[in-house]
């Protein structure tokens, strides 16, 4: 809805006929290229490392030269690394020199990978994937609420799924109680395309202050010999969900944004 006319068209033309247009229906490809059969796992498995930004413990502030390095100490090899990357492939689409339909489906599942703020997390707990919890009746880590569960309930209990509902949800508050912010949420300094330093920084402060918070310490309770942080699931649920909620608005502003930039 976002999208200019310009932007929207070139859009349609990277992706397949069948999707009709909806980018929302690919924007998973990244994450089931990961878990797809082996040939195909195989073939992407350099692009595992590209979904997250590790962050110094505790230090709750991003540095690009400093975080964004690979497992091979390489610069550049991370989520904020990957959206430079396929912004710019995307940028010379006149050229034909890259595979344009994967840059661009990488891009939009990385803007909005760089929004979820675990995905700009701690180094020693992999963004929350080490720290579990009782989520209401189950076991589950901090990551995964985050990426999952949250929105989960919100559509109607712990295992359901309508994105639908979500999708009109999200753009509702757009329109409504978040208008007046989607001048600012769109701004990149410097007449960049695409400014995902600025969507970090956001990132690793909102899990510090929202994510890790009331989590990280406390007590530990022992199930089955798997240790289980302990922390109150609904009044956790009930205070972070404004934040994911605003944050899925973020990255569907900006992608937009992105996207006009890049074709128009």
């Amino acid at each position: 809805a976002h999208l200019n006319k310009v932007a929207a068209k070139a859009v349609e033309k990277l992706m397949p006929s069948d999707v009709k247009g909806n980018l929302g229906i690919l924007c998973q490809w990244a994450d089931r290229i990961r878990r797809q059969y082996h040939r195909v796992r195989r073939r992407y498995r350099w692009a595992s490392e590209l979904h997250y930004i590790n962050v110094q413990d505790h230090n709750c502030a991003y540095k690009y030269t400093r975080d964004c390095i690979g497992r091979n100490r390489v610069q550049d090899r991370c989520l904020s690394g990957a959206i430079n990357n396929y912004t710019d492939q995307l940028s010379s689409y006149k050229k034909a020199e890259y595979n344009l339909t994967e840059a661009l489906l990488f891009l939009s599942h990385f803007i909005a990978d760089i929004h979820q703020p675990l995905h700009v997390g701690y180094l020693s707990d992999k963004g929350g994937n080490t720290i579990n919890v009782i989520w209401f009746t189950r076991k589950q880590n901090l990551h995964h609420i985050w990426d999952t569960d949250i929105i989960r309930k919100l559509e109607g209990g712990v295992n359901s799924s309508n994105v639908e509902d979500l999708t009109r949800r999200i753009q509702q508050k757009i329109m409504r109680k978040w208008r007046r912010q989607i001048r600012g949420w769109e701004f990149c300094p410097g007449r960049l395309k695409t400014c995902p330093n600025v969507y970090a920084e956001e990132s690793i402060k909102i899990a510090c202050q929202w994510a890790y918070k009331e989590v990280q310490p406390g007590s530990v309770l022992k199930v089955h010999n798997f240790y289980v942080r302990i922390f109150h699931a609904d009044e956790y649920y009930q205070t972070r969900l404004p934040v994911v909620e605003m944050r899925i608005a973020q990255a569907a502003i900006r992608l937009a944004a992105t996207l006009n930039r890049i074709f128009t």
